[in-house]
């Protein structure tokens, strides 16, 4: 029989070398340093407080915000919301019902802004003043292709909930509606698995294929 697979250890201890040797900046959290790190964060934000990161992140955030119908308490957002914070988008915003189910975010929510309206035409409101287009995601009849559409670089991604996708009032406050490629025969892809091809087609565009400088 073949040895059970070793538990793997999260995160890490205490701050090596004790007290003494803590570092003197202000990001790092003493609680942390104290007793160990064993959070869902990469190795340089270690022992950071939470606002520190948060802080750190908004200094230099993508310019893509993302937002998400939740008129049904969509159960996918938590997924939606860690993907953004993969991506460091400048921000997640949930159109409709304010209480989501945060597990699948795991904690992610805490390091970066989300913002709620109360319906498509706050969020329309919102993103007028901010000088964002709405690009909308779905497979709805008459919908252009995400992998041959040029992504703006400072836009709001909208995503439907599970199930209906985009509601009608989306739809029309979309300056463009966009589908992803299917060869299965499943009619829809889970909304949250749009969502971070979505996103990552952002950043292929924008982070990974701009021209080059002159």
């Amino acid at each position: 029989m073949s040895e059970p697979a070793a538990e793997v250890e999260i995160g890490v201890g205490p701050w090596p070398g004790g007290l003494t040797s803590w570092p003197a900046d202000e990001r790092y959290d003493p609680d942390l340093l104290r007793d160990g790190d064993s959070r869902n964060v990469t190795d340089g934000y270690r022992y950071w407080r939470v606002e520190a990161i948060a802080a750190d992140l908004a200094a230099r955030a993508h310019p893509f915000h993302v937002a998400i119908e939740n008129f049904d308490h969509d159960f996918n957002i938590g997924s939606v919301v860690r993907t953004a914070n993969a991506c460091n988008a400048a921000g997640v915003h949930v159109v409709g019902r304010r209480r989501w189910n945060r597990r699948g975010a795991m904690v992610t929510d805490r390091y970066l802004d989300v913002g709620y309206h109360e319906d498509v035409a706050a969020l329309v409101a919102w993103a007028d003043l901010a000088g964002l287009p709405l690009v909308g995601i779905d497979n709805t009849p008459g919908s252009q292709p995400l992998e041959t559409y040029d992504l703006p670089r400072e836009v709001v991604l909208l995503f439907g909930q599970e199930g209906p996708g985009l509601s009608s009032a989306a739809v029309s406050a979309s300056s463009v509606v966009l589908s992803i490629a299917q060869f299965g025969s499943t009619r829809s892809l889970n909304v949250g698995a749009a969502a971070a091809i979505a996103m990552h087609a952002w950043v292929r565009r924008w982070v990974f294929n701009q021209p080059p400088a002159r």
